[in-house]
């Protein structure tokens, strides 16, 4: 299996889930993390942190499928494209759920001729508008609600993790 590289940033945990964090990431990892936690300056009472790593091409969906559903936690996972592999962005925040897409070798989100083929039908029978389809599409909910917090932690440490194979 190809060996990528990829970001896990955690915008938004109480200190209490902080170990739980670190936990679930060394699972999938397959090595103890140990995350450098600053305070969040958006959500009082909450802290950030970002972990790189590099590891086999699928980790980040372990990633965001073993931190999902956290009531108090707000995280994005990215993957770079690797060995024939598109890559990944994962976005989680409690009110919205999960956000998957796929990337591509720039980092452009690339939405598959399907889910727009079903956006224009459900907008040709009212069921949506096409533009805020579109934006759900390209993940813009996710975005919206996630950028104060990504300002938030501009300058904060990053730590590097490899998987052991």
């Amino acid at each position: 299996m190809a060996t990528t590289r990829g970001v896990l940033y955690v915008h938004t945990v109480p200190s209490a889930l902080c170990p739980h964090v670190e936990w679930a990431a060394g699972g999938v990892l397959g090595v103890p993390v140990k995350l450098d936690w600053t305070p969040q300056p958006a959500a009082q009472g909450n802290y950030r942190s970002e972990l790189s790593w590099q590891a086999e091409s699928g980790t980040a969906s372990k990633l965001a499928s073993a931190l999902r559903g956290w009531a108090k936690l707000r995280f994005e996972v990215t993957e770079e494209p690797a060995g024939g592999n598109e890559g990944e962005r994962y976005s989680f925040t409690p009110t919205l759920g999960i956000f998957h897409a796929t990337t591509g070798v720039h980092g452009d989100i690339m939405v598959p001729e399907d889910r727009l083929k079903a956006a224009m039908l459900k907008a040709a029978t009212g069921e949506v508008d096409l533009h805020d389809e579109i934006d759900r599409l390209l993940g813009r909910p996710w975005d919206d609600e996630l950028e104060p917090f990504r300002y938030a932690g501009d300058g904060a440490p990053v730590r590097w993790l490899h998987q052991v194979v």
